[in-house]
């Protein structure tokens, strides 16, 4: 860390060339124990039986938090720019088993 002319440290933060094209996901299953979250994050390819897990986030309850709260903060700021995201109106089910874990998305 390094510290600004205001003495409040700032992160510099670097996305290695391999990370930053990203991985697209169109499901995240979530688990939870005790001390950790899981999440996967799956992309899910039409009339194919099986998905990929594309990449596996663990984390601590608090980190799990603070990321919950700064989706949401990011879709509101999304909503009040672009507008409403539209929910479709059936909530989708999948027997999803990672594992032995169950998820939600």
């Amino acid at each position: 860390m390094q510290e600004e002319k205001n003495n409040k440290p700032t992160l510099s933060i670097e996305v290695p060339e391999t990370v930053l094209e990203g991985v697209y996901s169109n499901l995240a299953v979530i688990a939870h124990s005790s001390s950790e979250f899981v999440i996967d994050f799956v992309r899910i390819v039409p009339n194919a039986a099986k998905a990929k897990v594309k990449s596996r986030i663990i984390m601590n309850p608090e980190h799990a938090k603070r990321l919950m709260h700064a989706l949401s903060e990011n879709v509101a700021a999304y909503e009040r720019q672009f507008g409403e995201i539209k929910m479709p109106e059936q909530k989708i089910q999948l027997p999803l088993h990672f594992d032995g874990l169950k998820g939600e998305a």
